[in-house]
C-alpha cells in the first residue's frame, strides 16, 4: 500500500492555531527544531550535502537577529528542496530536506513552520518499520506540539 505523500493527524488543526497565535521568530525557531529533530536522516544518506543543515541556520539566523534578506531566505530554501529532489530515492531523506527548505522559509511567511513539521513527521514516518508508522508518526506530532506550547508560553505574544 501507498503511504500518502504527508502525514495527517489529530493534533494539526491544534498546531495550526497554536503557530498563528505565536509570534513569527518563536514560529521559525520551531520549526526550525522540528527540522533539526529529523535532519540526521538526510545527512546519513547524504553527509557532504550541507544544504538542508545550511537553510536550518539561516531560519535560527533570522529569528536571532531579525535581519531580513529575502534573496537570501529564499536561496537557502530553494537549495534544501533541490536537495530534496536530489534525495528522491530516500523518502526519510527527502522529507528531512524538505522540513529544513520550509523552516527557512517561515522566515518570510510563518505558516510555513506548520508544513515543516508536517515534513518532519513524514520523514519519521518514512524512517520506521510499516508496524510503528501510526506510533512514531503520533510521537512526533505530540512533541512538535508540547514544544511548540512551551516555547508560545514564554515568549511575547503578536
Amino acid at each position: 500500500m501507498k503511504l500518502p505523500k504527508l502525514v495527517k493527524t489529530e493534533l494539526d488543526g491544534q498546531i495550526a492555531e497554536l503557530v498563528g497565535s505565536t509570534n513569527h521568530q518563536t514560529a521559525v525557531i520551531w520549526a526550525c527544531d522540528c527540522a533539526q529533530r529529523v535532519l540526521a536522516y538526510f545527512e546519513e544518506m547524504y553527509p557532504e550535502d550541507d544544504r538542508p543543515r545550511l537553510a536550518i541556520a539561516a531560519g535560527r539566523a533570522w529569528a536571532s537577529t531579525g535581519v531580513f534578506r529575502m534573496a537570501d531566505i529564499r536561496q537557502a530554501s530553494l537549495d534544501s528542496h533541490t536537495a530534496a529532489r536530489d534525495a528522491q530515492d530516500y523518502s526519510a531523506a527527502r522529507s528531512a530536506a524538505r522540513a529544513a527548505g520550509q523552516a527557512v522559509a517561515a522566515a518570510h511567511v510563518a505558516g510555513h513552520a506548520v508544513v515543516a513539521a508536517i515534513y518532519a513527521a513524514t520523514a519519521v514516518r518514512d524512517s520506521v518499520p510499516a508496524g510503528d508508522l501510526e506510533s512514531a508518526v503520533t510521537h512526533e506530532r505530540q512533541w512538535q506540539y508540547q514544544h511548540l506550547r512551551e516555547l508560545h508560553d514564554v515568549t511575547p505574544r503578536r
